[in-house]
């Protein structure tokens, strides 16, 4: 998704009279002036195609991602901080970030677009299932991705290796727990950079309080970056007041 949105500055001042004028009994003498600025803003959001599998669950590293369930798709909650850890994760691309972009000039414009995350490796080392548990419910089948899933000769659910990706759904839905699976998920991908000027840094400590894994400290008089323990989120930089912290994405990712 790649689209862009254009309305005129003079219509969208329009419609800010006409609100205040509601709002303040109807002030003709009201001219509102709009000055040109840009607004950059990302969401996290999943969509439809979720298979339930709650790996993004599993790795969110800030636990904001409520479990799914054979009826209940996750849900991305309030204290996400966009690390896209979960975009590099889900097995389906059904978790998207999408980038709004939003500038005011001659004309007001609005940009909206899928950012291209790259995937971790995922795969299936070893799966099983208990006969004994299995009860022929069907959710298993419903929710895997691949189709590995399948009813045998002795309507029990038998699951072809060949096919399956180790995603995990069908552990997650199974309501016997009848499915064991063993994977190997590979290291999360580096797709941004963080920034720091030293020279800018007022020493201010907001970095340090607001980290929501302690990764970044200031250390005499200078901040001081955990970059094995930091999940390139978009909190210290988007909270330094004198802008000393940028997050900026590798060009070659995005």
């Amino acid at each position: 998704m790649d689209i862009t949105f254009k309305k005129k500055k003079l219509d969208l001042e329009g419609e800010l009279k006409i609100k205040s004028s509601d709002v303040n009994n109807n002030d003709e003498e009201f001219q509102p002036e709009i000055e040109s600025c840009v607004f950059k803003q990302k969401f996290i959001t999943i969509s439809p195609e979720c298979i339930r599998c709650n790996l993004c669950v599993e790795e969110c590293p800030v636990e904001a991602i409520s479990p799914s369930e054979s009826t209940k798709s996750p849900k991305i909650l309030e204290n996400c901080v966009k690390c896209e850890i979960c975009a590099e994760t889900c097995p389906v691309k059904s978790v998207k970030v999408i980038e709004s972009i939003s500038s005011i000039d001659k004309d007001v414009k609005y940009h909206i677009k899928d950012l291209k995350i790259p995937h971790r490796k995922l795969r299936m080392k070893e799966i099983k299932i208990d006969k004994d548990k299995c009860n022929i419910c069907n959710t298993c089948f419903k929710f895997c991705p691949t189709n590995a899933i399948t009813v045998g000769e002795d309507d029990k659910a038998e699951i072809d290796e060949s096919l399956c990706i180790g995603c995990g759904a069908c552990v997650n839905v199974c309501p016997e727990e009848a499915i064991t699976l063993e994977r190997d998920l590979g290291p999360v991908i580096k797709t941004k950079e963080l920034i720091i000027d030293q020279e800018a840094c007022v020493q201010c400590q907001v970095c340090e309080e607001n980290c929501p894994i302690e990764a970044i400290k200031l250390e005499e008089d200078k901040v001081v970056l955990n970059e094995d323990k930091c999940i390139l989120c978009d909190v210290c930089s988007n909270k330094c007041p004198v802008g000393a912290i940028k997050l900026e994405r590798l060009t070659h990712e995005s």
